[in-house]
């Protein structure tokens, strides 16, 4: 590509951008910073400091329970109420949190990332031939649990890819991430694509990709039907198919579709690659559905498939919703890189955190995605006296995350919608979706 997120390059730290705030005024937000591979760093970080005089309070949607900050309020906290208020702007900038992770942090090491391909494809491999040796009744949906999060893990790996983080070299990046993601099922670079603009516009209400809100307008022109699809439990958690075909209400374009507006003219031969691999893989569960049988098949696959489905929807969306205090969307001048990525969420699923690869690790990994999976527990240990209360710290999971069924129940039943109009927007619940 011509241009690059400041996140995702490997640059010197970004002057400080985020001075002590004081008297409830907020710094000059950070848009994602675009360079060209032939300009020069130097020449491009002209940046300014804070809006001198502009009230945090102006142009702001929230609910009751919301602070407004007082007339005395540093680093996001209201030094009457001695409150601390998220939609704040931090006291600190990408550059000091960068410079607290410890340098070895940012180093990819492909023979470490292709160990865990090798893992998880054999593992992969040895449950399919454990279930069909057996083909019991008594190990089958043990068998489905087991494989669908093991998708769920390849998902990862290919995610992994599409950041560049897998490896330094590009090529690797795009074999294995081909490879991995058609295997389940999912188009790789009509994938990274729209991940990158999720990534680039994290917490934006309108330009973020993933699991953004509705406006009000757009949540009370959706019919019944769509109410019940988006937001009675479990339909929601089966979204994603339906999503690369045709994205998210409000939103037009498909994945596959190398015309689609997600893509730049230059990306489409990126599409038509990554959609015939698709393809390919297709005709080959449906080879094999004639050779082993369409119901082995289903067992063996379609089911797998649909669980990990349900991994993805669930993991993706409690990183951006579902915490017990209400958090901030931005839109407007309000909206930065930094502030939209203070408002992901880090979740913790016991066991499961090291099969897929630390991936509830989210914090760190949306402000800087080129650090590789493995080392985002050790980068978000050293980030953490720079956060202070804008990291939080997610409850401790048992053996596996039941803890985390609850909180999406919870989510659901109440992050409806957010207001039309105001930079900083809260959700809003929709009373009689609540009691339905």
């Amino acid at each position: 590509m011509a241009s690059w997120v400041i996140s995702e390059c490997g640059l010197k730290p970004l002057p400080r951008i985020y001075p002590q705030t004081r008297n409830g005024l907020t710094s000059k937000p950070i848009r994602p910073l675009l360079l060209s591979k032939s300009k020069n760093l130097g020449s491009a970080l002209r940046l300014s400091n804070g809006f001198r005089g502009q009230s945090w309070a102006l142009n702001v949607s929230a609910p009751l329970n919301v602070v407004t900050l007082g007339e005395d309020s540093v680093n996001g906290v209201d030094q009457d109420r001695g409150e601390f208020d998220p939609g704040a702007a931090p006291p600190f900038n990408l550059g000091d949190i960068r410079a607290a992770i410890p340098k070895h942090c940012w180093v990819k090491n492909p023979w470490k990332s292709m160990s865990y391909v090798v893992r998880d494809v054999a593992v992969v491999f040895g449950l399919a031939a454990v279930a069909a040796y057996f083909n019991s009744w008594a190990v089958w949906p043990l068998y489905w649990f087991a494989q669908s999060t093991m998708f769920w893990a390849l998902f990862v790996l290919g995610h992994d890819c599409g950041h560049g983080s897998f490896s330094n070299n590009p090529k690797l990046n795009s074999v294995v991430g081909h490879l991995l993601h058609s295997s389940i099922l999912v188009p790789y670079h009509g994938w990274r694509i729209s991940h990158r603009t999720h990534h680039q516009n994290h917490g934006h209400v309108e330009n973020d990709e993933s699991w953004h809100p509705l406006t009000e307008k757009i949540f009370k022109r959706l019919d019944k039907a769509t109410q019940i699809l988006r937001f009675a439990l479990p339909f929601p958690m089966l979204a994603y198919p339906f999503y690369l075909w045709s994205r998210s209400p409000g939103k037009k374009g498909s994945h596959y579709n190398p015309n689609s507006d997600l893509f730049l003219p230059n990306e489409r031969k990126d599409i038509i690659t990554s959609t015939t691999c698709w393809t390919a893989m297709v005709a080959v569960l449906v080879g094999l559905s004639f050779i082993m049988g369409p119901i082995q098949m289903l067992k063996l696959y379609g089911v797998p498939y649909w669980g990990f489905v349900i991994w993805l929807d669930l993991v993706t969306y409690l990183h951006h919703h579902g915490h017990e205090d209400k958090l901030p969307w931005y839109r407007g001048k309000e909206w930065s890189y930094l502030r939209g990525g203070l408002t992901t969420l880090d979740r913790d699923y016991g066991l499961i955190n090291n099969i897929h690869h630390d991936i509830g690790t989210h914090v760190i990994h949306h402000l800087f995605p080129q650090i590789p999976h493995y080392n985002l527990v050790e980068a978000t240990e050293a980030a953490k006296p720079v956060f202070g209360k804008y990291y939080r710290e997610p409850k401790k999971s048992g053996p596996l995350p039941f803890h985390l069924l609850g909180v999406l129940v919870k989510s659901f039943k109440k992050d409806h919608y957010v207001s039309d109009t105001g930079d900083v927007v809260y959700y809003q619940t929709d009373e009689k979706l609540s009691g339905s």
